[in-house]
Order: structure tokens, then C-alpha cells, then sequence
């Protein structure tokens, strides 16, 4: 209820701040606002007379335009026929290079693609050796438990070592 009966403290508060701020804009802000619309205004009405100047001088200078246009049309006209005939040339020698490029690329993968078959084919055998071992190994093991098993293979491999 306070909201829509303020009391009198707040009324008188109130209006005491509005003055102030009331005061404060009228003593700096409205002049300079009134100074820059004055400005603005000033600004505009030149604005549009430089607008009205501009157009007469587009109208003079449009005849001299036509002249010109034409002129750079055949000139341009020139200008994109030498440069059809660069750019054939360019694409032929590019189309050419290209190709050279390719082949060279496509030969180069080759020697590589087969550097690289030659690899894992040696890393393919040395695995297979590698697996070879181990299987060789868990045999002998197995196979060599006891060490009476172990002293009678030893001295049959000296044996074979003597002989060759």
C-alpha cells in the first residue's frame, strides 16, 4: 500500500532529487545537446547542398564516361583475348608438367611400395625365426627336465663337435 499512498518523507525526497537532476541537466547537458543538434543540423542542410553540387557534376561528367567506356571496352576486349591465349599456354605447359610430376610420383611409390614389401618380408622371416627359437626352446625344455636327460644330450653335441 506504501507503493501506491507514498508517504510525505519520500514525496518530499523524491521531488527534492528530481530538482537536482532537473537542475544539473539544464545548467550543463541541454546546452551542448542544444549546441549539437544546432550542428547536426547545420551539418545536414551543407551535406545536401555538396549532394546538389555532386549531381550536377555526375551529369557533366557522365558525357565524358560514355567516351570512356567505350574506349575501355575495346580495350578490354584486347586485353582478355591475350589473355586466352596465355592461358592456353599456361594450361598446356601445366597439363605437361603435371603429367611429369605424376609419373615421377607414381615411380617413386612403386620403389617405395616395394622397399617396403622387401621390409616386411624380412621382419615376416625374422619373426617366423624368432617363433622358430622359442618353439625349439619349450621343446628342449620339456624334453630336458631331468639332468641326467641334459648331460647325455650335452655330451652327444661334443661328440658331434668333434667329428666335424
Amino acid at each position: 500500500m506504501e507503493l501506491v499512498n507514498p508517504g510525505l518523507g519520500l514525496i518530499f525526497w523524491m521531488t527534492l532529487a528530481f530538482g537536482a537532476v532537473f537542475y544539473i541537466l539544464k545548467k550543463f547537458a541541454w546546452p551542448i545537446i542544444i549546441q549539437a543538434l544546432k550542428d547536426r543540423e547545420r551539418h545536414i542542410e551543407e551535406a545536401l547542398q555538396a549532394a546538389d553540387r555532386a549531381h550536377e557534376e555526375m551529369k557533366k561528367m557522365q558525357l565524358d564516361n560514355e567516351a570512356l567506356l567505350k574506349k575501355a571496352k575495346e580495350e578490354r576486349d584486347q586485353i582478355m583475348q591475350e589473355a586466352r591465349k596465355l592461358r592456353d599456354k599456361m594450361l598446356e605447359e601445366s597439363r605437361i608438367k603435371a603429367n611429369e610430376e605424376a609419373d615421377r610420383i607414381v615411380e617413386n611409390a612403386k620403389v617405395r611400395i616395394e622397399n617396403e614389401r622387401k621390409a616386411a618380408m624380412t621382419d615376416i622371416k625374422n619373426q617366423i625365426a624368432k617363433i622358430s627359437i622359442e618353439i625349439a626352446e619349450m621343446v628342449l625344455r620339456e624334453k630336458m627336465k631331468s639332468t641326467e636327460t641334459q648331460k647325455a644330450y650335452i655330451d652327444k653335441l661334443i661328440e658331434d663337435r668333434q667329428l666335424n
